[in-house]
């Protein structure tokens, strides 16, 4: 991504060698672009990155939302902090308050079960399925018959998949429901904290840095991967022992310099470059600019709710740094858009392939009729969203659950094999420990103000746009008065026990009867909108299939016109494994408001940024390391410091937080956690000129871990030396 774009040339005139920086490339694509990589430094061959059980990959682990590695023969994994962040939260207390302090295990007896849910997933297996998903009679199927074929045919092929005991198998969709792929991940479940930094180091510059640069921000942490004693997946046990995983990663203790070859692995979540002209309008016009508002209006009430009650700010700790990502995220988008001819681009293109489709019989023949029927499709899923979008966020938690618990009594009086997707057998470890994982993140003050607000934002609508099933059952009204409001959704909160975890377990083996005949007010609430429920989810569910038939036809078309263009096509980002590479580079003043950005930055702006308070409040052995200049080695002498955070030109989104970046050998030089705020936009269209990653060095990792919190057995253990042994 080092060569700059014209923006006024149409997307359909790339070239495959300009693209080849761009780009979120499946393993098994990279023979096409080998020439790419090799000139752009790679010294491995090619071919090698496709093994996924094989060097590099086989290290490459996804947390399931974050991505992570193996760092040494006794399952280590190193990753973002932030991507900890849920786990440190969750073992926090007043009393022991690790998100402000850090943590380090002296032994793998002190090491902490991470949060409920946590899992290392490590792919084993990736199988092209697109005729077995989309077999002869479902291509004949359309509307929710289509959809409920696929879901059926994906759950047959995840049911014979993991009757290998221990594997999560799963069915993505890439280029818009037009191909399907099976991945088989082994599912580590016994997944504990190993040592994070403390959070003036991992989170150092806070929701004031987050997207910005230059950024001083150590955001690394490790957790461990642990199996029963036959090697296999188990639960939580004492008896359990560390994951031996096939391959590791080196780390490069000599780290990167400007100009250097770079590559990343790891999963990213979702990106939207083949999106319709109408998706982006109504995206960047309506949707984008509503979560910016009810995310500010969230971050307020749970800021207030939570002020001077320090339990549930911990419990909200990890919602807050979340929605606040997305915030300025969301945000740093719209004005990125505002200055951009984007959609004027997508127009073109648009145009082109509409021209193309129309210029051949038999084109048209294949293509038309879908890339007419999606127009008219998107505008209907869009429109109910956006009617329905405020009850989206103003549902209390508690009957967010109750509905899910009813929901699966109802599956469960079926065969597992003809149950709902999200309600079968390999459901129910994530159900409960969702269930568990409220009890540190769930506080009734705070929610109950939450639901209150948004419901009343709901209730501005027109009647006509609003549901009047849930109007009914809540007894809402047009125009209600907030004091009205609060005397319906206090007795719902009172009136129920799910705030407490065992009795919110209980119903997990509860029958449809027990719910019916509970006097529970989010249970009697829950179960009074099931009908509506299977209702809308029955309209979903058809226009869903709709949308797959016509949205696979127009990427079709799409992906046959580029490539006549010459233009090499990777499928959109859908949190599987991916390979993206660049270079060690900044960016030059006249993108920057006349300042120049350089690639690294080092312990001094660490210093400079420091208050002592807030955000900005670095640890005293730190400063006291960087005053005294105890570099131990790992400093670059072209700052005359320790590099803290460098810029890259690869490739990334949400998902790649925690991915290994590589130099040209394979080795560890850094972890991705962030991108500048005007690259962020890159979801939906890359500038290849602004674009930049932002990585943690692996230097500063090192550099914090030996000589400011002394964690030397971990260094051993990835085959560091530390610098008293120097």
């Amino acid at each position: 991504m080092t060569r700059t774009l014209t923006v006024c040339l149409s997307l359909m005139l790339f070239s495959a060698s300009l693209h080849a920086r761009e780009g979120m490339w499946m393993p098994q694509q990279l023979p096409e672009i080998a020439d790419d990589l090799k000139a752009a430094g790679l010294k491995l061959d090619p071919s090698d990155l496709t093994e996924l059980t094989g060097f590099p990959l086989g290290a490459v682990v996804s947390l399931g939302g974050c991505s992570a590695s193996f760092v040494s023969p006794k399952g280590l994994v190193v990753t973002n902090h932030h991507c900890v962040y849920g786990s440190i939260q969750y073992n926090t207390t007043p009393e022991n308050n690790l998100l402000q302090n850090g943590f380090l295990a002296a032994s793998l007896s002190d090491e902490v079960p991470a949060s409920p849910g946590s899992r290392v997933y490590v792919t084993v297996g990736v199988d092209n399925v697109t005729k077995q998903v989309i077999d002869e009679r479902t291509s004949n199927l359309n509307g929710r018959k289509r959809l409920n074929a696929i879901e059926n045919n994906e759950k047959s092929l995840v049911s014979a998949c993991e009757a290998d005991a221990g594997h999560r198998c799963d069915v993505y969709s890439y280029y818009g429901g037009e191909s399907y792929y099976l991945i088989k991940r082994m599912e580590i479940r016994d997944v504990r904290l190993v040592y994070a930094p403390p959070m003036g180091v991992g989170k150092y510059g806070g929701d004031t840095d987050n997207w910005m640069w230059p950024r001083h921000t150590g955001d690394f942490g490790f957790y461990r991967a642990y199996v029963g004693p036959d090697g296999r997946p188990a639960d939580y046990s004492d008896a359990n022992i560390p994951f031996q995983p096939e391959h590791v990663l080196t780390l490069d203790t000599d780290g990167v310099a400007a100009g250097d070859f770079v590559m990343l692995a790891g999963y990213p979540g979702r990106t939207n470059r083949h999106r319709l002209p109408s998706e982006i309008e109504y995206t960047f016009g309506w949707s984008y600019p509503a979560f910016v508002k009810l995310a500010g209006d969230a971050l307020a009430i749970v800021g207030a709710e939570t002020d001077g009650r320090e339990d549930a700010a911990i419990k909200y700790a990890s919602f807050i740094a979340g929605v606040n990502n997305y915030y300025k995220n969301r945000q740093g988008m719209l004005d990125s858009y505002a200055n951009s001819d984007m959609l004027e681009r997508k127009q073109a293109l648009q145009t082109g392939l509409k021209t193309w489709v129309d210029g051949d019989r038999d084109r048209r023949k294949t293509y038309a009729s879908d890339i007419k029927a999606i127009e008219s499709l998107l505008t209907e899923r869009d429109a109910i969203a956006q009617r329905e979008y405020h009850l989206a966020y103003g549902m209390p938690t508690l009957l967010e659950q109750a509905q899910m618990l009813y929901r699966l009594s109802v599956e469960r009086d079926k065969p597992d094999a003809e149950r709902k997707a999200g309600y079968q057998d390999r459901d129910m470890p994530r159900i409960k420990q969702r269930l568990e994982a409220l009890e540190r993140r769930y506080d009734r003050q705070v929610d109950q103000a939450l639901s209150a607000h948004f419901m009343n934002q709901y209730l501005a609508q027109p009647k006509k746009d609003r549901d009047a099933a849930l109007d009914r059952a809540m007894g809402l009204e047009s125009n209600m008065s907030v004091e009205a409001l609060s005397a319906l959704i206090d007795p719902l909160y009172a009136g129920s026990e799910l705030g407490d975890t065992e009795a919110r377990l209980s119903w997990l083996s509860a029958s449809r009867s027990d719910f019916q005949s509970s006097d529970d007010a989010m249970i009697s609430l829950a179960v009074k909108l099931f009908d509506r429920d299977m209702k809308r989810e029955a309209r979903d569910e058809a226009l869903s299939g709709d949308i797959q038939q016509a949205y696979a036809g127009y990427m079709a078309a799409l992906k046959v016109y580029l490539t006549s263009q010459g233009e090499a096509v990777y499928p959109d980002a859908n949190s599987t494994l991916r390979i993206t590479y660049g270079e060690v580079t900044g960016r030059d003043a006249g993108l920057t408001d006349g300042t120049a950005w350089t690639p690294f930055t080092s312990l001094r702006g660490v210093v400079a940024k420091h208050t002592g308070e807030g955000e900005f409040d670095a640890p005293d052995a730190q400063l006291a390391a960087i005053e005294n200049q105890q570099y131990a080695g790992y400093d670059l002498p072209s700052l005359n410091s320790v590099p803290v955070n460098f810029l890259a030109t690869l490739d990334i989104t949400g998902g790649n937080s925690g991915s290994a970046v590589l130099n040209d050998r394979a080795e560890l030089v850094g972890l991705a956690f962030d991108g500048t705020l005007d690259s962020i936009i890159s979801d939906w269209d890359v500038n290849e000129a602004r674009t930049r990653s932002i990585q943690v060095d692996v230097r500063y990792m090192l550099w914090q871990m030996d000589v400011v919190d002394q964690a030397h057995d971990l260094l051993r253990e990835m085959g560091v030396t530390p610098a008293s042994s120097h």
